[in-house]
């Protein structure tokens, strides 16, 4: 059995040991390749409040499916886990149905309305960060607020950067498939003139601050220059961020995200984020809806697509195998980054891969809820076989062990 990342090697650097964990289970005749368990700090699991679109133990298996051990669930929920009590339904569900680590986030404001802080400091010890994910704050006098408490608590603040004044009722990317097929755009200054204005702020107070799911190329060289001058700041963007534009678009919900698929030079320019270091991390924003709610077109269909299953293959299809990045830098941007800077240890957690091994993205065979990916039907390398997750086996490909 080969792998790139022997047991011995995973011992070493992360201090653990294999033995037991999948004995019997991997055959000599394929060549597998050892991870460490990936940490994705951007989730939608749904659950309270939407468990219709998905669940935590749905989310969960999906993520070990995936090769993940450890997410980060965002907080548009029902109840918005903005008190203790609030947060508490959540963490009761973790408690029962998680079955890799679910850290959830707090979110920043009351109800997510921006008009008055959460109970952050109660919030604090029970939470991996603050967000108001899906919306941005728009009073930078409040997430001046919000930054000065949560440096105070030690804590991260992750924004969805996104001024309402300028989305116009937009959908889409503004860009040339929008001007073709008449569709309403979302500029990209939407996203990066709140970037800006944050990257002040945080200069200012002295938060930690975390940019969710970059996508255009003026975000990137804001990020790039607040890191030359010592802002606290780290950035994720998505897989298909990186891999598509606007080109890309079909006249189908599953190219509907938020933020929208961008140009080819904002592709470009995240590409280059990610490997010169500016982007610290990739993280999917697995944002899963209903059939129905996807199925209405890029107009009226719901913002948002499914990514753990998918996530490594595609990074590994479009970013490793074509020689723009190594194996081991994907590992950094989806484990060993995410982990340091929300300071989530790995312990004894990992996965093994058949990388050699294609498949055809078909969403039928997900363990998630929702089935809305962009990447259905394209061939990708790279198939999960076994996930471990503190010494336990949390997911089996069957397929292959029947």
């Amino acid at each position: 059995m080969k792998s790139v990342y022997s047991p011995e090697f995973l011992k070493e650097k992360y201090g653990r040991s294999l033995s037991g964990a999948i004995g019997g289970f991997l055959s000599d005749r394929e060549e597998y390749t050892f991870l460490p368990g990936f940490c994705d700090v951007h989730v939608h699991f749904r659950e309270p409040g939407f468990s219709y679109k998905e669940t935590v133990k749905t989310g969960c298996l999906a993520a070990a499916r995936g090769g993940y051990t450890d997410v980060c669930t965002m907080p548009n929920l029902n109840p918005v886990p903005d008190s203790a009590e609030n947060l508490k339904v959540q963490l009761d569900i973790i408690g029962r149905d998680g079955i890799i680590g679910v850290h959830p986030y707090g979110a920043i404001t009351v109800a997510e309305n921006g008009e008055k802080l959460s109970d952050m400091e109660a919030l604090a010890p029970k939470v991996i960060a603050f967000s108001d994910d899906g919306k941005g704050v728009q009073s930078g006098e409040m997430m001046e607020r919000a930054m000065v408490e949560a440096k105070k608590l030690g804590k991260i603040i992750a924004a969805h950067c996104e001024v309402n004044s300028l989305l116009k009722g937009g959908y889409i990317h503004a860009g040339e498939y929008a001007e073709a097929h008449g569709h309403r755009g979302i500029s990209s200054e939407s996203e990066w003139k709140q970037i800006e204005r944050d990257i002040a702020l945080s200069k200012k107070t002295g938060c930690a601050y975390h940019v969710c799911h970059i996508s255009t190329a003026e975000s990137v060289e804001l990020i790039r220059k607040a890191k030359a001058d010592g802002v606290n700041v780290t950035c994720e963007t998505g897989p298909h961020y990186l891999l598509m534009d606007d080109s890309c678009l079909q006249e189908d919900g599953r190219f509907k995200m938020n933020p929208p698929l961008r140009s080819k030079r904002d592709r470009e320019a995240l590409i280059e984020g990610v490997v010169d270091g500016t982007i610290d991390m990739i993280a999917t924003d697995h944002a899963p809806h209903s059939a129905e709610e996807k199925s209405k077109g890029l107009e009226k269909s719901a913002f948002g697509i499914v990514g753990l299953e998918t996530a490594f293959s595609a990074a590994y299809t479009g970013l490793v195998k074509p020689g723009i990045i190594t194996l081991e830098r994907l590992v950094e941007l989806l484990c060993e980054n995410p982990r340091e800077r929300f300071g989530l240890p790995l312990g004894e957690s990992f996965s093994v891969w058949n990388l050699g091994e294609k498949y055809i993205v078909d969403p039928g065979e997900f363990l998630s809820l929702g089935r809305a990916t962009p990447f259905e039907g394209q061939e990708l390398f790279g198939r999960c076989a076994i996930t471990v997750f503190d010494k336990k086996i949390v997911y089996k490909d069957e397929k292959r062990f029947i």
